[in-house]
Order: structure tokens, then sequence, then C-alpha cells
């Protein structure tokens, strides 16, 4: 049985200890070759040697999706390794401004949008020559709170909302060079970052983990948090050529929390 990514490239942006590994796990999983990028050089090996100790399939470039220079090395990278890009996953981005916009350092603000939008958009803009050779996808990934917030989050979620935005341009800009546009939305994941949170805010309230779990999942019809790997599974499917009729797309992986 064929794999979905068989015989595909693809670069992964973001790739730490949480969704951008999870996506390069499910990408490797069905296949493909992947590159990843990120900041920190130790997260960036310990996952390839995970996916690929021999180092067939896998490569790995420290990236800051900020400097463009390293935006094209880790594009070039995968040219230069496996002779294409079929998909970028764009995980990387800076989730780290808490609260509304009253009394808000707005350089903060200014900040998450520069890396969540042009850092974003210029790796994207870098991987268009290697992805117009032959077509492929490229799938950002949103934040639920940009539809329906629930947590104090403005600036992030105005940046991811932004950038859902710019999917739609780009869809109908990018179609007829046969590159497509989607995006996937998770709401709460079930990875390292909210593990932390139910831990700490269960420890703050002296309430049983599963206290907390349940008041996150209490508008969820399928009573459970999503995991990274189901956002992953999402963001591979964009990728596959089961979606090679889908482009400005909008998949939300909420466990049916909120629907759009």
């Amino acid at each position: 049985m064929s794999q979905l990514l068989e015989g595909k490239t693809v670069v992964v942006s973001g790739v730490g200890t949480g969704l951008g590994r999870e996506i390069a796990v499910a990408a490797r999983r069905d296949g493909a070759n992947v590159v990843l990028g990120a900041r920190t050089e130790a997260n960036l090996k310990a996952v390839a040697d995970e996916l690929d100790p021999s180092g067939t399939h896998v490569r790995y470039v420290v990236t800051d999706i900020m400097d463009r220079q390293g935006c094209a090395g880790l594009i070039s990278t995968a040219v230069d390794e496996f002779g294409g890009v079929d998909a970028l996953f764009n995980v990387a981005a800076k989730e780290d401004v808490f609260g509304g916009l009253a009394g808000a350092d707005l350089e903060g603000w200014r900040a998450m949008l520069d890396a969540n939008v042009i850092g974003t958009l210029q790796l994207v803009q870098e991987a268009l020559p290697a992805l117009e050779k032959g077509g492929g996808s490229v799938v950002f990934i949103g934040t639920q709170s940009s539809f329906h917030p629930q947590i104090p989050q403005a600036a992030y979620a105005t940046s991811k909302g932004a950038l859902h935005a710019a999917m739609f341009s780009l869809a109908r800009e990018l179609g007829p060079k046969k590159i497509r546009v989607n995006m996937v939305v998770p709401t709460w994941m079930w990875g390292p970052n909210v593990e932390l949170y139910v831990q700490m805010t269960a420890k703050h309230r002296k309430v049983p983990e599963a206290d907390v779990k349940a008041k996150i999942t209490k508008n969820m019809p399928l009573g459970e948090i999503p995991e990274d790997g189901d956002v992953a599974n999402a963001a591979v499917f964009f990728a596959s050529d089961y979606a090679r009729m889908v482009t400005g797309q909008t998949i939300f992986v909420n466990a049916g929390e909120y629907f759009r």
C-alpha cells in the first residue's frame, strides 16, 4: 500500500518538541523526505536522529524565518539533497504576548506580526521557485482564537488571522502554478505546552488534572482534547495528492468545539 507522501520532499519550519516535531514525524511516517528548520540545533538534531538515524531521508538546517538567508538555505538544502520541494509546512511562530489591547506594549504586537506574518511569508516566497517546478502545497497553521477567542491572546490571534486572510490571496495567485495554499486551525492541542498548562493550573487551583481537562473539553462534542498528532495528520492530508484539488481551505481540528 502506497504512503500518502511517498516520493515527496517536505520542509517543516518550527521543529521543536511540539507540533513541528509531530508534523515531521507524520510526514516521514507517510514516506516523505523531510527537511527540518528551527532556531535550536539541539531540537533539530534530536528529531532528525529520531526520524532517520541513517540520515538518508532527513536533513536539518538551523533557521530563523526572520532571516532571509536562513530561509533560502533551508529551501536550497531540500532542493540540493532531495531534488525539490513538494510541500512547505509553516509551523514556526512567536507566541509570547498575552492579554488584550488596553495597556498592551504594541512593540510586542509588532514583533509578533513580523514573525508570524512577514517571517512566514518570507519563507513561502523563498520556496516558490522550487514549488513552481512541479506544483505543491503550502500549509499554514492558524489558531481557533482568530475566529473564536477563548483566552486573552489578542496579538497572536491577530497575527494568525492576518495569515488566514493572506491564504485566500495566495491560493488565487499561486493556483495557476499548481501551488495549493491551505490552513489547519487547531484549538487546544494535547502536547508539551498544554500538558504543562494543565499541570500548573491543577496545582494552582488545588484540583485534579482531570478537572482542568474537563473544563477545556466541556464544549467539545468528541469530549477529548485533540493531540498534536491529530493536527499533524490534517496538515499531511493537505500536502498529499488526496488534496490535489483543495486550495484556499481551512480545516478546524477542534473536536467539534466550534463550527464555522
